[in-house]
């Protein structure tokens, strides 16, 4: 169907399958009422407020987001319920956090006393109370201090006036680099899940009331939730999948939404065809394992035998067996390794309908 929707569509063009974006988020948000866990899905993947509007139908109870300008744009659309999971540092990021929280409950990451004093001072000033969570680095190597440093910290943070703690927060990207072992994955994501209930548990008995135990990533989605005492998660590249996602083991071809469309433009030298879909079209991010731009599909979604193994700005190059069977004007569509980087390239997305009808929705907040 989809492929012969976007027969006449100009490309390169970025493209959502919207059965397949609404089922992935009713089956997330399904899974995490099971759980007893609160879901607040990254908003970062999508960057559209109709995929905004279709969590928060399925029952999220907010947003997580990476930018102020993510941040903005969702308080624009009425929703007022978000987690900024970035350390605002900085006299701007300072003003706008505290700004925010006049428009709705904005909690931001703290993991230092030098990024919470200038935040407590703008607060107390705008007499304005300023929520947040203390980052817990559990294996990332990211922001966030260790599991052994969040109780000094808390207490060090306890007398700034003008924040009020809510609780904890962890991303476990480095779940992302299990490949394709996915046992080693569901333990490590479990590990992540009781370092987070132990931390939570020590504040507690130090006197801390933790109302808030997050965790994140779209991989851990299936086991670092599960650990009791974890009270929401914030998966974001679900909404979508990509091609890390498929060999990491968190879904397959069919469950991703998001594809790239592109054209055979030249079949220059035997055995290989280049697409006018190049690294602007795809981002430079690469694959969970091995090399290349993402993974090639042919016709009505089957898996071709085609390597997208280099790219230009504006010119995508294919190798393989299946070369052989692409003339100039074919339509490949490709799943991009990571759909969040992917999808911040584009200033628009064609979502089609099961019906073959055509929606352009805008990607917002790319600053």
């Amino acid at each position: 169907m989809i492929d012969k929707v976007l027969s006449s569509i100009p490309t390169p063009a970025l493209v959502v399958d919207r059965a397949v974006l609404e089922h992935n988020i009713a089956d997330m948000a399904r899974r995490m009422r099971d759980l007893g866990v609160a879901l607040r899905p990254h908003w970062k993947t999508s960057k559209m407020v109709e995929v905004a509007r279709l969590q928060d139908q399925a029952g999220c109870v907010g947003f997580t987001c990476a930018t102020p300008a993510e941040v903005e744009c969702l308080l624009d659309h009425g929703y007022t319920d978000l987690t900024w999971a970035h350390q605002p540092v900085g006299p701007s990021k300072v003003a706008f956090a505290v700004e925010a929280n006049r428009r709705g409950t904005v909690r931001v990451a703290l993991d230092s006393l030098q990024a919470a004093s200038p935040l407590s001072g703008a607060a107390v000033d705008a007499q304005v109370a300023v929520p947040y969570l203390i980052e817990v680095d559990t294996g990332l190597g990211r922001a966030g201090v260790t599991p052994a440093q969040a109780l000094e910290l808390a207490g060090r943070i306890a007398s700034l006036a003008g924040l009020e703690f809510e609780g904890i927060i962890t991303h476990a990207g480095h779940l992302g680099g299990f490949g394709d072992d996915r046992s080693g994955l569901e333990a490590e994501g479990r590990a992540v899940g009781t370092t987070m209930v132990g931390v939570a548990r020590a504040l507690r008995e130090a006197g801390h009331q933790v109302r808030v135990v997050s965790v994140g990533s779209t991989p851990g989605s299936t086991s670092t939730p599960a650990v009791a005492g974890i009270t929401e998660a914030r998966p974001g590249t679900y909404v979508f999948n990509d091609a890390n996602q498929v060999t990491l083991g968190s879904t397959d071809l069919t469950g991703c939404a998001l594809t790239v469309a592109a054209r055979v433009v030249s079949t220059p030298r035997p055995g290989e065809a280049i697409i006018d879909a190049g690294s602007k079209s795809m981002s430079s991010d690469g694959p969970t394992s091995g090399v290349g731009f993402g993974r090639v599909l042919a016709g009505a979604g089957g898996y071709a035998d085609l390597h997208f193994f280099k790219a230009n700005e504006e010119h995508g190059f294919l190798k393989g067996p299946g070369v052989m069977t692409l003339r100039v004007g074919d339509m490949v569509r490709i799943v991009p390794n990571h759909a969040c980087t992917t999808v911040n390239m584009w200033s628009r997305a064609l979502v089609i309908g099961q019906q073959g009808d055509i929606e352009e929705w805008k990607i917002r907040a790319r600053r």
